[in-house]
């Protein structure tokens, strides 16, 4: 068996709670309100974390520096 390399946690305002999810590589979220866009997060664990968004038709991908970077303004 792999290593795990990464836990996820989803959490809601209802005290709804899932904790420990273990990923080998991988993992996504994907959560839609109402009948709006998805809202899709994908992180995927290597040396250098890629993060995935997408948002509708709209999408980044990139590293964490770079996601860092963006929401700074620097970008």
């Amino acid at each position: 068996m792999s290593d795990i390399q990464m836990v996820a946690e989803i959490r809601t305002d209802f005290d709804c709670e899932v904790v420990g999810l273990p990923s080998e590589m991988w993992a996504e979220c994907v959560m839609k309100i109402n009948n709006s866009d998805d809202f899709h997060f994908e992180i995927i664990a290597e040396k250098n974390p890629v993060i995935h968004i997408i948002i509708g038709d709209v999408q980044w991908k990139g590293t964490i520096q770079g996601l860092k970077n963006l929401l700074a303004g620097k970008e």
